[in-house]
């Protein structure tokens, strides 16, 4: 498999993660933190794999 395939795996998920923070934000603010820290690390990972 490509590496190609798992950077774009990783920044769909996120980009799905990122919905999530945007729709848990007034509600749960303590789930969207968390939602937004594994954002972060789902675009670095996708960097790092791209790198």
């Amino acid at each position: 498999m490509p590496k190609e395939y798992v950077v774009i795996g990783l920044l769909a998920l996120a980009g799905f993660l990122i919905g999530g923070v945007y729709s848990t934000w007034k509600t749960a603010r303590g789930l969207a933190v968390v939602l937004a820290v594994l954002v972060v690390v789902a675009v670095g990972g996708a960097i790092a794999w791209l790198v």
